[in-house]
């Protein structure tokens, strides 16, 4: 005769079952390749100068909440409107009028702050020709706090720097 599970057995058995549905995620604190692969190939698409659409690429790297602090040129904005009206700035005055622009990675170091937030710290550069017909190279550190947002990582902090004159 089979005897009947007791309460205790049956939730250890159910939790042990759950505990097998349940996505892992490396540890807090500790680089993952795997993630760095991902956060790494979004910006390298988004900044895609020579597809159409780069601008709007690059804006939806963001949060779509009001609220994204960003930091950059000593100045600061915690408004999601105010970087992508950066985004459009930096456009219109530099990115539409670079010509054979690719986008490198320098060193780059992400780490998992949770299952959905990550910490981004690279440094990137854009070789180009100018308008005029010279090469020309812009480039910077960037650290960016992404967060899982409906599936999708994206950015709520960041602070770009350029290297010294």
């Amino acid at each position: 005769m089979i005897q009947p599970l007791r309460p205790f057995w049956l939730l250890l058995t159910i939790a042990f079952g759950a505990s097998g549905c349940v996505e892992t995620a490396p540890p807090p604190g500790r680089e993952d390749a795997a993630l760095a692969d991902t956060l790494t190939t979004l910006i390298e698409d988004a900044y895609d100068l020579e597809r159409p659409g780069a601008p709007e690429r690059m804006s939806a790297l963001y949060a779509r909440s009001d609220r994204v602090v960003s930091a950059s040129g000593g100045q600061m904005t915690v408004s999601a409107d105010s970087v992508r009206a950066g985004i459009q700035r930096f456009w219109l005055e530099a990115g539409q009028n670079m010509q054979d622009a690719q986008w490198r990675w320098g060193e780059v170091q992400v780490d998992r702050l949770s299952r959905d937030a990550a910490v981004l710290t690279g440094t990137w550069s854009i070789p180009h020709t100018a308008p005029d017909g010279n090469p020309h190279v812009i480039e910077g550190a960037w650290t960016a706090v992404f967060r899982r947002l409906d599936g999708e990582w994206k950015i709520v902090h960041e602070h770009l720097s350029a290297p010294p004159t």
